[in-house]
């Protein structure tokens, strides 16, 4: 059994954005999603059942949250559900919304109605550009659009509509590149993307014509279409990008670069044979090591650790020992240390941390007790501090903290009328962990108002 509670500074609610009456069942929702982080200010989309999902602004206190502009007037959402993120580039946020009138397109906020903007239509008379992985660069926001000519492609842009043009026409003509995972590593943006003749590979970009082009070839003669080395999960470490390709020869293997065909280069074939790291996933970045989920055909998928080189990429610890899995998930850096979720096959999957040696990568605290899982999610740095969500089979699924100590690893209980051993549907279930200037805001329900936004402190 768990033993004990120990609570951390309390949660808050924010403001019931969508109040409704008392004895409702369910309560209703205001389903605030996508924080970003505008000097200490969070900004975020949420609908309070007269506007739509539309933008929001919040100092911490109810009465400094509010909605920020009514982008499609009345009960139309100018945001999906579940959008990107926002982007922050210097005073202001760039966002995809959807006005009623020039469909989806980019749009800037101060967080003032005033400095709330379209800041071009892209696309004329359709139902919009669509952008899409927005990504920050040297005081600009670039992203990939449609405008209807040329199919998705790379555009950047300084808040004006002067300022916001296209890039580069990488699949020239109205096919689309089909750009994915923009990726900022110093001064350069990485991205993966179709050209129409080498398949799927590694490009980059200065933020010019002449200065966008394919890194590498990785796999060499792959066909137009279906093919190339497709890379996947592009991460920034250090100054060094580090990603996961297939060259045609070792399968999807991990691969760094630093911008130059010549850099480009795989780091080890951790797994030989034709797959490769099927199971690759979560590049994360410790003190410019790079952490992942790997194996090896040996010892399952397992915690890795890679400095670039062949021989300082190796196996941390084989947690689920033999040819079992751990499954390590949700990798984050949180006070100079790596901390994850896994399932060493005793505990269930735990929250776990790691200095990068064998013996200092251990099980922080069996929240559930036990082999069955607590299943930590949304793990979210703030201030030093780890935040994520996971499930003690007494309180339901709520919100912790952790310094890496098990004494120092403590519940926030949100709904604490929740005693259902199990978690299933029950608890505050808190998602889209955000730091904004050192404060946690988040989305959560207490079982009165409904998922609303709330916040707490280290």
């Amino acid at each position: 059994m768990w033993a004990g509670t120990a609570f951390a500074s309390s949660a808050k609610l924010v403001r019931d954005i969508k109040p409704g009456p008392p004895d409702g069942w369910p309560p209703p929702d205001s389903l605030p999603h996508a924080f970003a982080d505008l000097g200490g200010t969070a900004m975020f989309f949420a609908d309070d059942g007269v506007h739509g999902f539309e933008l929001w602004r919040s100092d911490g206190t109810a009465p400094g949250t509010d909605l920020v502009r009514d982008i499609n007037p009345g009960i139309e959402d100018s945001v999906p559900f579940l959008a990107d993120s926002p982007v922050t580039v210097g005073g202001n946020i760039f966002f995809a919304a959807n006005d009623g009138i020039h469909g989806i397109d980019l749009w800037r906020s101060d967080g003032t109605a005033a400095g709330t903007k379209l800041v071009r239509d892209l696309s004329p008379g359709s139902s919009g550009s669509v952008p899409q992985d927005l990504a920050r660069l040297g005081g600009k926001v670039y992203f990939a659009a449609d405008d209807g000519e040329r199919g998705l492609e790379l555009w950047r842009s300084d808040g004006t509509a002067a300022g916001t043009r296209l890039v580069h026409d990488t699949n020239p003509g109205a096919d689309w590149s089909y750009m994915t995972e923009l990726t900022a590593v110093g001064d350069t943006l990485y991205f993966d993307a179709l050209d129409g003749v080498h398949g799927v590979e590694l490009w980059r970009s200065d933020g010019t014509r002449r200065g966008t082009k394919m890194v590498r070839d990785i796999r060499p003669n792959a066909g137009r279409w279906s093919s190339g080395s497709h890379p996947t999960d592009l991460s920034r470490v250090g100054q060094v990008l580090f990603f996961i390709a297939n060259d045609g020869t070792h399968g999807y293997e991990l691969w760094r670069s630093n911008g130059t065909a010549r850099g480009t280069r795989l780091v080890r074939d951790i797994h030989p044979g034709e797959t490769g790291l099927l199971g690759a996933t979560d590049i994360t970045g410790v003190g410019g090591v790079a952490f992942l989920r790997a194996g090896d055909g040996t010892h399952g998928e397992e915690l890795w650790r890679s400095d670039g080189t062949p021989g300082g990429t190796r196996l941390v610890r084989d947690i689920n020992p033999g040819s079992a899995s751990s499954l390590p998930y949700q990798l984050e850096k949180s006070g100079g240390t790596l901390f994850f979720a896994a399932d060493d096959g005793t505990h269930g999957k735990e929250l776990w941390r790691s200095d990068g040696t064998a013996i200092g990568t251990k099980l922080v605290r069996n929240i559930r007790g036990g082999p069955r899982p607590s299943s930590p999610d949304e793990l979210t740095d703030v201030a030093g501090t780890l935040f994520f969500a996971a499930g003690d089979g007494i309180h339901g699924y709520e919100l912790w903290s952790s310094d890496g100590t098990f004494a120092g690893t403590t519940l926030l209980d949100i709904r604490p009328d929740e005693s259902e051993g199990g978690y299933g549907d029950h608890g505050s279930f808190p998602r889209f962990l955000t730091d904004i200037g050192g404060t946690l805001f988040f989305a959560a329900n207490d079982g009165t108002h409904g998922r609303e936004p709330w916040k707490a402190t280290p």
